[in-house]
């Protein structure tokens, strides 16, 4: 009863003379999961988003970069122009979200490692987190841009100059004279084809795993 319970939450196990007889069959989803995990370490280490802030003083721009935990480049000056229009630092932005975001990748890696045990529907659940990560953080990112570009603080030099504005998380924005130019980071696309890999795999792994899943069933009933 305990091994049947067990197969129910996690799926039948495949004899071995199956995977003698199509290996290639079992073994490519595993094979898929395990190159979707590793993209999504290397994420780790590349920029997911760039920004380039052009102003007039600054003939060749100011840039960011921001990492899935950390931001690079001009964070100083370009906290310095947004004092003046009563902008917050961009450090104070996605506080947790920096914090946690190597945790969470590690955590979505241990998840797809686990749906690739899994032989059932629960597989889909588990790696769910890994497909939807890039649409969430560019939401994320959304989030925090219009937060910041909408309250601003009335105290500000310059604030009667600049109206409340939303800077766009990828592509061109105009604020006063200052144009902006946003555009996805190397990291983003790699766990972009993280979640691709991801949805390809389950494709496989539901059309090997099924046909066990229902033989289960039907023995069981």
């Amino acid at each position: 009863m305990t091994t049947t319970l067990i197969q129910r939450t996690i799926g039948p196990r495949v004899p071995a003379t199956e995977i003698e007889r199509h290996g290639l069959r079992y073994g490519l989803p595993n094979l898929m999961l395990g190159v979707a995990r590793v993209l999504l370490l290397v994420s780790l280490f590349l920029p997911y988003w760039r920004m380039t802030l052009e102003a007039p003083q600054y003939p060749d721009g100011l840039h960011v970069t921001a990492y899935v935990n950390h931001l690079e480049g001009d964070v100083a000056e370009i906290d310095g122009l947004n004092h003046y229009i009563g902008m917050r630092p961009l450090g104070e932005a996605a506080q947790f979200e920096r914090a946690a975001s190597v945790w969470i990748i590690i955590a979505m890696v241990l998840l797809v490692e686990g749906a690739a045990f899994v032989h059932n529907r629960w597989a889909a659940v588990l790696a769910l987190p890994a497909i939807l990560f890039v649409p969430f953080f560019l939401l994320d990112l959304a989030y925090w841009l219009r937060t910041f570009g909408q309250n601003l603080d009335p105290a500000a030099p310059l604030s009667s100059a600049v109206k409340p504005f939303t800077p766009p998380v990828l592509g061109v924005g105009t604020v006063g004279q200052f144009r902006t130019i946003a555009s996805a980071g190397e990291g983003l696309y790699v766990a972009g084809a993280a979640a691709a890999v991801v949805v390809l795999a389950l494709y496989f792994h539901r059309r090997a795993y099924k046909p066990l899943v229902e033989r289960m069933g039907a023995a069981a009933s």
